[in-house]
């Protein structure tokens, strides 16, 4: 029963409540009317109707019938249960009968549940008692009386016999299960607090309770030693069951199974789903994309030459269109909302389909629950048994929600797990402890993943993965057809909101440019033309998609105005042949200066709308200028004019490109192996006859490079990356080591730091050390060059490429990339 029951205020009484929705209960003190009859709302009828009785300390019946058939009133207001007190002659003597008889039954019954013992076959039996008045219907009211009084007889007696056999049978265990002591293991030492805390809370979420535990010290230790692990194992348990293991590369792995590439999208488009306009966009894209899959499916197989790819578990969480999220995203779809999001999930769920893989799709929360098997309750409580899947691809409102519903879970099944993050988190951010500590907690970070598990939209930080998307690849004939018919004086617009157009100053720069074209805007309206659009501007609204591209192949410019950043639109645009110009950022934007990054879990600096953009592409496809400079402005427009273009797209913004990319990531990442040792830990060099070892380097000199190289004749633990991609380089002071390498043609590679975080490395870069510490610092490993101080790193998840301090030097771990796919390395596939 309820005691918090908000129908009638608890009283002192006992009686049994017969229901006429089907429902019946015994009850004492107070009775959940809300449960077991339905929509009563007389509000204080039961009580008062019984206190019109013999008093409060005696028994009552009730029972309460709904309406024979449903009037029009009941199905558009609660249902109204009637209720009938008996009182009368006929009755009074049956009512007497029952009362005493349920006295017993219940006295029986709290001595029952006083027993820790009782059998699961009497719990069942105490079920089927609570139920049985359910199945008395007689016809008549004094029949039906009767009928019970004499069931409630065969009840009592039951009871009887359930009670006798309990207490027979716990005299049988008494010493064993019944007595438990809290053991004072050393392999454990968690497990006395563990079980007080118990003790206090284990009401707090009924999972609790689905697991089996009822506030006695035994069903705490069984819950701590077999679905969590603070407690040792108990002697007297059957141990046939596998406890729940802390750690999740103690797993069996499942029989390998081979992931055969698809081109048939009619199984993904049917696991999406409906009701959202967000998912409608996400199917109209996977559609219109479908053809250009097939083909770069079939590339990469031959690329491949058929090799073995494992086919892989997976689940696909998209937790910001949840509605437990709030879902802004599907409302906005047609009126000129943000579509990157929509974007890159439309097309992660494709590459990972065509690739072959076993794919869950989940857009609500009751899914997520239902894929991860997760326990009822407030997710206080682990997985029982081993994850259902091997990866779980999700964004932070996602990881956010499994927190919540995974429990301890999540610290252990978190190495399964991708995050799609549009901006990046850096390491710094990322590390709890070390955040909290240093000011660089936000509200996004501090999940203690390895930073590769996060992936980007543009390979803007290379602590985290490039996830990517793609844009449509034209054929030959296509390309040919865009140059012909490009209207040399046509500007479209890059911005589908009015307030993307409240841009300060936009007035002088659009009059200079409606000097030398047309311009044109896609801006969303309903009834009216958007104030801030000008009158010269030539506004189409809201375009479909394929509308939308066909205005891009007759334009020559696509123009920012500096949001929203990065983007999929510049890159469409300078795929269907159009030069793209934006805006400058001087001072660059960032979370320490600017309203947008603010809170966002990177301190990158951003120097234009689209930095990829500017630095990956470049002239004459992409021209960045000061806006607030006039003259730069107009000679950027007049370059325009006269500059050809051939349309362009990255090849790792390609079908292919991606497939190729998200291979090598399924393929090869692994977060779930045993955390592996610096080096030089481990390490073996090929030695004499006697098998001594022979001296010599870890780093060598590389040949055309000022980077040093693995040496070839030393050996070390697989890796990926392989270490033949790795370049290490020295930073200049104040200079990240994502600029470092850049610099010289590389990527910085964080998996390589585990490589270099040593003595050898200072050594071979003739780094002066007179005092070598290790610690927890996101710019380690570095020196300092005016105190020769050298530093190396103490903590694994701080690796970063992106730290810099203005008094150091840093050892930067490079490597070598794939032309038009930085991602990968050039032995990476």
């Amino acid at each position: 029963m309820h005691e918090d029951s908000d129908f009638c205020t608890p009283s002192p009484w006992h009686g049994v409540l017969l229901c006429g929705d089907g429902g019946g209960v015994l009850f004492d003190g107070a009775v959940d009317t809300d449960q077991h009859c339905s929509g009563l709302d007389e509000k204080c009828l039961f009580e008062q109707g019984i206190k019109g009785f013999d008093g409060p300390k005696s028994p009552w019946f009730v029972l309460c019938d709904p309406p024979p058939f449903p009037s029009a009133q009941s199905r558009t207001e609660p249902h109204r249960d009637k209720f009938i007190m008996l009182g009368g002659v006929e009755s009074r003597g049956v009512l007497r009968k029952i009362s005493d008889m349920l006295e017993v039954i219940l006295k029986r019954m709290d001595t029952l549940s006083r027993l820790d013992n009782t059998s699961s076959t009497d719990a069942r039996r105490l079920d089927e008692l609570s139920s049985a008045i359910n199945r008395i219907q007689p016809a008549g009211l004094v029949e039906r009386i009767q009928a019970i009084a004499q069931n409630v007889s065969n009840m009592a007696n039951r009871v009887e016999q359930i009670l006798q056999n309990s207490i027979v049978q716990g005299r049988v265990r008494e010493g064993s299960s019944s007595q438990c002591e809290v053991p004072r293991d050393p392999r454990y030492p968690e497990c006395p607090g563990k079980v007080d805390w118990m003790r206090s809370r284990w009401t707090s979420d009924p999972c609790y309770a689905f697991y089996g535990v009822d506030g006695s010290d035994c069903s705490f230790l069984i819950y701590l030693s077999e679905v969590e692990w603070f407690c040792p194992p108990l002697t007297w348990r059957n141990h046939s069951s596998v406890p729940t293991v802390p750690f999740p590369h103690h797993q069996t792995k499942a029989p390998r199974r081979q992931a055969a590439f698809r081109t048939d999208l009619s199984v993904l488009l049917d696991q999406v789903g409906t009701g959202k306009e967000s998912l409608s966009f996400m199917k109209r894209r996977i559609r219109r994309l479908g053809q250009q899959w097939g083909i770069a499916a079939n590339r990469l197989d031959n690329k491949l030459e058929q090799r073995w790819r494992d086919q892989k578990k997976i689940l696909v969480h998209v937790g910001f269109l949840t509605e437990e999220s709030g879902d802004v995203f599907s409302p906005k779809v047609l009126k000129g909302g943000p579509l990157g999001e929509m974007v890159q999930w439309a097309d992660i769920l494709t590459a990972l389909h065509v690739l072959g893989h076993n794919l869950k799709i989940s857009m609500s929360l009751k899914e997520l629950q239902g894929f991860l098997g997760v326990p009822p309750g407030r997710g206080s409580c682990p997985l029982t048994g081993p994850l259902p899947f091997e990866l779980i691809y999700t964004d932070y409102h996602g990881l956010q929600q499994m927190k919540q519903h995974m429990g301890l879970s999540l610290k252990r099944h978190k190495c399964h797990i991708r995050v799609i993050d549009t901006f990046g988190t850096e390491p710094a951010y990322n590390h709890e402890e070390y955040a909290t500590l240093h000011g660089y907690r936000t509200n996004w970070g501090y999940w203690n993943l390895d930073s590769k598990q996060y992936m980007t939209m543009f390979p803007h930080t290379p602590d985290n993965s490039f996830m990517g998307f793609v844009s449509e690849e034209l054929n030959d004939t296509e390309k040919r057809n865009i140059q012909q018919n490009k209207v040399n004086s046509m500007a479209v617009v890059y911005g589908k909101e009015p307030s993307m157009w409240k841009v300060r100053g936009k007035e002088g720069f659009l009059q200079i440019l409606h000097r030398y074209m047309e311009v044109h805007g896609t801006v969303y309206y309903e009834t009216q033309r958007p104030p801030e659009v000008p009158a010269f501007v030539k506004n189409h609204g809201l375009l479909p998609q394929h509308e939308l591209q066909q205005l891009l192949r007759k334009a020559k410019l696509f123009i920012g105005f500096g949001f929203p950043y990065e983007g999929p639109a510049p890159l469409e645009a300078i795929a269907n042949g159009c030069i793209f110009l934006q805006p400058k950022f001087s001072p660059s934007h960032s979370s320490l200066n600017h309203e947008f990054f603010r809170g966002k879990p990177t301190s990158r600096q951003v120097s234009s709308q689209h930095p990829y953009a500017e630095q990956y592409i470049g002239r004459p496809h992409v021209i960045t200028v000061d806006y607030n400079n006039s003259e730069e402005f107009e000679t950027a427009i007049r370059e325009i004019m006269r500059t050809k273009v051939e349309p362009y797209l990255p090849y790792e913004y390609t079908c292919e490109g991606m497939l190729e990319r998200v291979h090598a990531y399924v393929q090869n990442q692994d977060f779930c192996a045993p955390e592996r040792p610096f080096v030089p830990a481990n390490l073996s060099r090929p030695g004499t006859a006697g098998g001594s070892r022979r001296p010599g380097p870890l780093f060598v000199p590389l040949s055309n490079s000022t980077a040093l190289g693995w040496a070839w004749n030393v050996s070390a633990p697989t890796a990926w990356p392989p270490l033949s991609s790795l370049r290490l380089l020295v930073s200049q002071e104040g200079q990240s080591c994502v600029d470092a390498c850049q610099s010289s043609g590389f990527i910085c590679e964080p998996a390589h730091f585990h490589y270099i975080n040593n003595k050898e490395a200072l050594q071979a870069l003739d780094v002066q050390c007179e005092v070598v510490d290790t610690e927890m610092n996101h710019i380690l490993p570095a020196f300092s060059v005016m105190r020769r101080e050298c530093g190396l790193q103490r903590e694994a998840l701080l690796f970063s490429c992106a730290g810099h301090s203005p008094k150091y030097r840093r050892l930067c771990p490079c490597r070598d990339f794939r032309k038009g796919q930085v991602a990968l390395c050039a032995d990476c596939l």
